[in-house]
């Protein structure tokens, strides 16, 4: 689907910031929109669509339990 969202599951992302987060979900929201850059007119949908997908997609890492890998 998205090429340029990157896993933010650990361990394949040990780190996940904020940044990755919003940047996968603006590459989403872009994506099903078909909107690089909304019109002024549809700009909060827009944001608001990014701010959704980022909050799902928090609250969703935050849920999953992760098998740790065998040491």
């Amino acid at each position: 689907m998205c090429r340029s969202i990157k896993t933010l599951r650990a361990p394949m992302t040990p780190e996940v910031g904020e940044d990755d987060i919003k940047a996968a979900a603006l590459q989403y929201v872009r994506k099903i929109s078909g909107f690089r850059a909304p019109s002024a007119r549809n700009r909060e949908a827009f944001e608001r669509a990014v701010d959704a997908v980022a909050d799902a997609t928090r609250q969703m890492l935050s849920d999953l339990e992760v098998r740790t890998p065998a040491p």
